[in-house]
């Protein structure tokens, strides 16, 4: 049995294969109002309206009876909300009990990737792992085509989970390396904000794919500094996320550079799009981080600018297009 906790339109995806592949689910979410009228519709009316609940899927409002009935956690929760769940859930949680979540983002003020939290909390008493990968929900409940990483730091656990995922449509593949999963999960939300603003500009087709290439050297040139391996920023939780987040208009993140690029206020643009877009804070984290391991990623600088520094986005057009000719490195 697990407990899903979030049920957002991603968490309540991940909750619906969960099912399909033949686990039990108690789904949960914080907000009391939502998941009790999940439940009395038996279906995800605000965030995937066209996709009933799977027969046999419980729908839990009390957090501590969720965590207590369930075998294992699936924390599905915006990245800044994730540390105080793990604090809450805590108390609850069976010995020796893992973790996994599917947040992609960086913890908002110290730039930690979410498993570093996890570990201060837990040491290693706990197996944890991340669900990652290019894989929009709504395409996930329609039960089409999709293939994820699982990232750990066992690898008996990391099987576990993919298990429990794998199956029909969803293939679910494993990974040791958690840093460069977690990483490319964050930072290609950044980049898809870029590419938005590129597009929503009208650039044109050559300017993305620049910025999806040189895009992904930063997010390497990154991840050789912390440690991750190019072989994962270049599979599916980097690149692959990458082209997804870049190219899809499911993308919160790219729908908001859409908006930017066309001269809206990132104020109005977030209004319209009414959830969380994981890249605003993910942005400013990244910047810290490029500047602590002195890495060059003038893209993602220029997007911290434009969201946090009010930065027009054709100044920083300009100031991505006037860098020296230099050899092409990754």
């Amino acid at each position: 049995m697990f407990a899903v906790l979030g049920a957002g339109s991603w968490g309540t995806a991940l909750a619906m294969q969960l099912m399909r592949s033949g686990s039990g689910v108690i789904l949960w979410d914080w907000d009391r109002e939502h998941i009790e009228a999940i439940g009395a519709a038996r279906c995800n009316e605000r965030f995937l309206p066209d996709h009933p609940l799977p027969e046999g899927m419980l729908v839990e409002p009390d957090l501590e009876t969720a965590v207590r009935a369930a075998d294992e956690i699936l924390i599905v929760v915006p990245s800044h909300a994730f540390a105080g769940v793990l604090q809450q859930i805590s108390p609850w949680l069976k010995p020796g009990q893992g973790i996994c979540w599917a947040c992609k983002g960086l913890e908002p003020g110290t730039g930690r990737f979410l498993h570093e939290p996890a570990q201060a909390l837990f040491g290693d008493e706990r197996p944890l792992a991340v669900v990652t990968g290019p894989s929009f929900a709504k395409e996930v409940a329609a039960n089409l085509p999709t293939a994820v990483t699982v990232a750990g730091t066992q690898p008996e656990y990391c099987k576990k989970i993919a298990g429990a995922l794998h199956g029909g449509n969803f293939r679910a593949y494993t990974s040791d390396d958690i840093v460069g999963a977690e990483l490319g999960g964050s930072v290609k939300n950044v980049l898809a904000i870029a590419t938005g603003i590129c597009d929503g500009m009208g650039l044109g087709d050559n300017a993305r794919a620049a910025l999806v290439t040189r895009g992904l050297a930063e997010m390497m040139r990154l991840g050789r500094a912390l440690g991750a391996r190019d072989q994962t920023l270049t599979g599916l939780t980097g690149m692959g996320d990458l082209v997804l987040t870049c190219t899809g208009d499911l993308s919160r993140n790219r729908r908001l550079g859409l908006a930017l690029g066309a001269g809206q206020s990132i104020e109005q643009a977030l209004d319209d799009i009414g959830q969380v877009v994981e890249g605003v804070k993910t942005a400013e984290e990244v910047w810290r981080l490029a500047g602590r391991y002195n890495v060059e990623m003038p893209i993602a600088e220029q997007v911290f600018g434009i969201l946090h520094e009010g930065r027009d986005p054709e100044a920083c057009v300009r100031n991505l297009l006037s860098r020296e000719q230099k050899k092409e490195t990754v």
